[in-house]
């Protein structure tokens, strides 16, 4: 995770679903960024493919109108803008048949067969597996190929085993890149360093010192489009088994031998084979589901669930929240609380540590109540990290205590614009550096965590309670974490 730039040879970078919506939102936006600064080769070439019927020059004005749209406009530099929009190609290509392959195989033939192909799968998850198998089957792979696929792995193990053993068949694993976009954020990598550079934290990094662990994703948003996708996912699909179950392992791992991949997913691993089962034994009392009602967000009215989804009926939750709790000497007893939902209070992502109260009180009880430590990471918005500590009040008016924050907003700390995620993690592919990127058995111990909540569900019927749009999710989930005599913690 070194900051250290390590200059790259010429690449094809294809991207399938070149014209949809992540492409025009992320990852054309993040190539331009890494173009800019100089990190893409001259020779390099970013090729869209996908079933729209487009030429190389339309697909240039997509993608300048979609830099337009998705770049600060302090950002657009004329000189870097028209490289960067000079390096783009399009190809028609029928991911399910054999239209516009041999097309595309021409283009990148154009180039020496030994150049890096990294070939991005922006695509609906059923797309994943039919286009591995013709990028082998029609030659386009060379032994310098990476493959890029995006979340959801599966939607539960046995398909997520299936889909891993299909693309396993057409890729070696360390050319398989399962992307999930939060291991690239700034502040998750600073929880890297933090701990392991850091004397102050990693000595009281367990069950000694700390009292709970919470992980919030909190989204304004309702389906944006995706209804489609969405109700047949639901949050702990779409959010838990990914994002917030990596974030987690982060917080909870071993020291790594060292910061490669291999070692640093070695303890992730560890982590999740770790997680004490929820079933239906406890299921009830361990996770809360939620599914949002009209009410208010970004000061407008908005819809309830059923009628953004344009139907009567559906139990699909958009919010979940989780008492996980993690069977190892490091971590026993310590509760790490995760909930993350859409039609939230504001969009937020935080992982907030709370060390166990001081163990004796030699303040008057005029000085005030002693709130307990807490090291708060945001991820988004405002990345950045604040140590709450409790210092005494400026003034003559004797021994009085305040709950403070030491904060390091990195904008402001650093002056500079702060990468986006896809950034670092598009050009890591490049490397061949997967430290940042999931392999196959952290994948699918992540799914034998999260099936037996599934079928616990199923099982005793657990119907998702409604929560007012706008709020932060169902009066269970405060209940969840106040019945240990605990509480979410408040954003600023």
């Amino acid at each position: 995770m070194s900051s250290q730039i390590i200059p790259v040879e010429p690449f094809d970078y294809v991207v399938f679903g070149g014209n949809g919506d992540l492409a025009e939102r992320k990852l054309l936006p993040a190539l331009y960024h890494r173009d800019h600064d100089g990190q893409i080769p001259g020779e390099s070439r970013i090729i869209g493919a996908s079933r729209s019927d487009l030429s190389d020059e339309d697909y240039r004005e997509f993608a300048r109108e979609a830099l337009t749209k998705h770049v600060k406009p302090e950002d657009i530099h004329e000189v870097s803008l028209g490289r960067f929009i000079s390096r783009l190609h399009y190809r028609t290509i029928d991911a399910q048949a054999d239209g516009g392959w041999d097309e595309l195989r021409a283009l990148l033939d154009e180039a020496d067969h030994e150049r890096i192909r990294a070939f991005y799968l922006a695509v609906g998850p059923s797309l994943f597996a039919p286009i591995a198998e013709r990028i082998s089957g029609k030659g386009l792979a060379n032994e310098h190929s990476r493959l890029v696929v995006e979340k959801p792995v599966g939607r539960d193990l046995d398909s997520a085993r299936a889909l891993n053993e299909t693309i396993g068949r057409h890729f070696r694993e360390d050319q398989i890149f399962r992307i999930d976009h939060y291991l690239g954020k700034e502040t998750v990598q600073n929880l890297m360093a933090l701990r392991f550079a850091n004397a102050l934290y990693e000595p009281v990094w367990n069950s000694t010192h700390v009292d709970h662990v919470q992980i919030t994703v909190a989204e304004e948003v309702g389906l944006e489009g995706r209804a489609g996708y969405y109700d047949k996912a639901g949050a702990l699909r779409d959010m838990v088994q990914n994002h917030i179950v990596q974030l987690m392992c982060l917080v909870a791992l071993e020291p790594p031998s060292a910061l490669d991949a291999d070692a640093l997913r070695d303890e992730k691993l560890k982590v999740l084979r770790a997680l004490k089962k929820i079933d239906d034994t406890n299921v009830e009392s361990r996770t809360v589901r939620g599914q949002y009602k009209a009410g208010a967000s970004g000061g407008a009215a908005v819809k309830s669930y059923l009628d953004d989804l344009g139907s009567g009926d559906s139990d699909t939750e958009t919010f979940v929240a989780i008492k996980a709790e993690i069977g190892n000497w490091r971590w026993a007893g310590v509760p790490f609380y995760l909930r993350t939902g859409k039609r939230l209070s504001q969009r937020m992502s935080e992982i907030v540590v709370t060390f166990r109260p001081i163990p004796h009180n030699i303040f008057e009880n005029a000085a005030g109540n002693i709130a307990q430590n807490q090291l708060v990471m945001r991820l988004q918005p405002d990345e950045g990290v604040k140590q709450w500590l409790m210092i005494k009040d400026p003034g003559p008016g004797g021994m009085r205590l305040r709950h403070v924050p030491l904060d390091m907003t990195f904008a402001q700390s650093f002056r500079t614009r702060n990468p986006d995620a896809y950034e670092r993690l598009l050009m890591d592919v490049i490397r061949g550096n997967q430290t940042l990127f999931m392999r196959r058995d952290e994948v699918e111990a992540a799914w034998e965590w999260i099936d037996p909540i599934l079928k616990a569900w199923d099982a005793k019927s657990v119907k998702p309670q409604g929560y007012t749009a706008g709020t932060w999710g169902p009066s269970a989930s405060v209940a969840l974490i106040e019945r240990d005599g605990r509480t979410w913690h408040e954003p600023d």
